[in-house]
């Protein structure tokens, strides 16, 4: 995962240059991981941090999706509201396999696949590290996604011996990451958390005593 920062008018030329070095860098055919992706640029959002700065982020996003689709030769798939509210779950479930792409080739790159994107507000994307076993988390999983805006994964990553809930917060003002790991232990032993990318520091405030480390949080 990386975040990048820029005004708009040259946030988009960041991410660019970052997934040209992706593309150049990484084969999709040999690589094998536990979470759904469909290409090397998996997903593209912009983010805003106000409500005011929702316009300048979609404008963003939309020229990004073009140059990525046409510059780059990677088709590209919009979500969230850009989309009607589609999905990332969706597209990766065969979405992008019934759907022509928003930009881009029709068909996926032979090597970098697809990519995702959306403009949003922030998120809070963290793993919960627990002591079970994989079908306990995909249990917990299924009960945590009633939560309201959450959507969670129960993974294995083998080659670290961790067990995790994988969890995206996707309306931190009905539920917060305090409130998914209370509804974890309350089926299992938390043993600690990864922050996936940066988050609001505000929406942690409730957080348990537990350890939390991986990307910063942002005042």
């Amino acid at each position: 995962m990386f975040t990048l920062r820029g005004e708009p008018g040259e946030l988009a030329q960041r991410v660019i240059d970052g997934a040209r070095e992706a593309i150049a860098r990484i084969d999709l055919t040999h690589h094998a991981g536990a979470h759904p992706r469909v290409g090397v640029v998996d997903v593209a959002p912009i983010v805003y941090l106000e409500s005011a700065q929702r316009g300048a982020a979609i404008a963003e996003a939309l020229i990004l999706a073009d140059r990525i689709g046409h510059e780059l030769e990677v088709p590209v798939y919009l979500y969230g509201d850009l989309a009607g509210g589609r999905t990332r779950a969706e597209l990766r479930r065969g979405g992008i396999e019934r759907i022509p792409p928003d930009a881009g080739p029709p068909r996926p790159h032979p090597t970098a696949g697809a990519t995702l994107v959306a403009a949003r507000p922030p998120l809070a994307a963290f793993n919960v590290e627990i002591d079970a076993s994989p079908a306990t988390a995909k249990a917990i999983a299924a009960e945590i996604r009633t939560l309201p805006g959450v959507r969670a994964l129960g993974l294995e990553l083998p080659t670290q011996g961790i067990v995790q809930v994988s969890t995206n917060v996707e309306e931190l003002d009905r539920t917060t990451p305090g409130d998914v790991v209370r509804a974890v232990q309350r089926h299992a032993t938390v043993t600690g958390a990864e922050l996936v990318a940066p988050a609001p520091r505000s929406a942690f405030e409730s957080f348990p005593d537990i350890p939390l480390r991986g990307a910063p949080l942002l005042d």
